[in-house]
């Protein structure tokens, strides 16, 4: 069975995350997102997380030279030595470089979507103060409106899921991760899905590309 190191690819707001998962629990490797390593080292209050804290309290983006640090550290585990997929990363030159150092690619899912679908899917996102499980009013609602299902919490909207802010956000991501793109392009690793489907409609087409490689 080849190894399989996945990169998963798409704006915000394109369902990374929920494929991540669903790839992982299928195929029986663990998902990597640096979203939540960098939750991680926040809630742990680690130096490398209180550095993060003040990028995100400043509206900007970890700088990649730290990001790199943490990955490289996260991939040197024993659980991640039969493989991997990767969740919003590289998002950049920067980073695709430190990933080639790391170990080899073997696929790259683009999930690919509309800004206008993302602006929609993600300003309809609600977080739960408490415990900060994260809803969708479109595609994942709350059974009680504005009540988290898991702890009892309040379900607020967070600044950076207003359309001005996700549209910010976009353009950052069409600027630094179409150049990625190109390159993993050039060696003919990257297959595309278009993402406004549902779940389980790019999950199957997700499946049709890995499946193969891991004789299903």
């Amino acid at each position: 069975m080849a190894q399989l190191n996945i990169v998963l690819i798409g704006p915000q707001g394109s369902g990374k995350g929920t494929q991540a998962a669903k790839i992982s629990a299928a195929y029986g490797i663990p998902a990597v997102s640096t979203g939540d390593l960098f939750r991680t080292h926040i809630q742990n209050e680690s130096p490398i997380g209180a550095k993060i804290k003040e990028y995100i309290n400043a509206g900007k983006l970890a700088p990649s030279e730290l990001t790199n640090r943490i990955v490289a550290e996260r991939l040197d585990k024993d659980d991640v030595s039969g493989g991997v997929i990767l969740d919003g990363y590289p998002r950049d030159v920067e980073q695709l470089a430190a990933l080639g150092a790391l170990r080899p690619v073997s696929h790259v899912i683009l999930l690919d979507l509309p800004d206008d679908v993302a602006v929609e899917r993600l300003s309809a996102r609600l977080t739960c103060q408490k415990c900060g499980a994260v809803y969708n009013t479109i595609t994942n609602p709350p059974t009680a409106e504005g009540i988290c299902d898991k702890c009892g919490g309040a379900l607020i909207q967070r600044d950076d899921d207003k359309p001005s802010a996700i549209r910010e956000r976009l353009k950052i991501y069409h600027a630094d991760t179409e150049p990625v793109l190109a390159a993993f392009e050039q060696k003919g690793l990257v297959r595309k899905i278009y993402a406004a489907g549902s779940i389980d409609d790019v999950f199957a087409e997700i499946k049709a590309i890995l499946g193969p490689v891991l004789n299903r």
